[in-house]
């Protein structure tokens, strides 16, 4: 077997999240780790923006950076770094999240979209709070 022919079934059995954005942030892609993780169908996400996974309060900095990114190929989160912010499930709650990305360029060598693997890390975030708060107990 080749890549190409596993590519749809890793996407699929990912655990954690597979998201593609285009230039605009409408998803494109919406793995079931997407699903699961942030409570959305990919029925309901493709083709909405990322706002529906993003903080009201962290919006507008999250479209600064994605519109720079988009424009000018460069990011802070690139060659498998991790960035760690709050996300959005559908029922409201508030999670944390670790992701890297990744640019999918087009013919030309521009970006036409940004992939992102993402995954939960809120439990993993709460305890370490727990134990921060611990910590300054003693």
């Amino acid at each position: 077997m080749n890549i190409e022919d596993l590519a749809p079934e890793i996407c699929a059995a990912m655990p954690d999240a597979l998201v593609v954005s285009d230039r605009e942030g409408v998803i494109r892609v919406w793995n079931a780790g997407a699903e699961r993780i942030f409570g959305f169908a990919a029925s309901e996400a493709i083709g909405a923006t990322l706002d529906i996974i993003t903080p009201e309060r962290l919006r507008a900095r999250h479209w600064e950076g994605y519109d720079h990114t988009i424009a000018t190929g460069q990011t802070h989160y690139g060659a498998g770094d991790l960035l760690s912010v709050p996300a959005l499930r559908k029922d409201g709650a508030q999670i944390s999240v670790q992701f890297s990305i990744f640019p999918l360029l087009d013919g030309d060598g521009g970006i036409a979209a940004i992939g992102a693997v993402m995954r939960d890390v809120t439990a993993d975030f709460e305890e370490r709070k727990r134990l921060r708060r611990a910590a300054a107990q003693t």
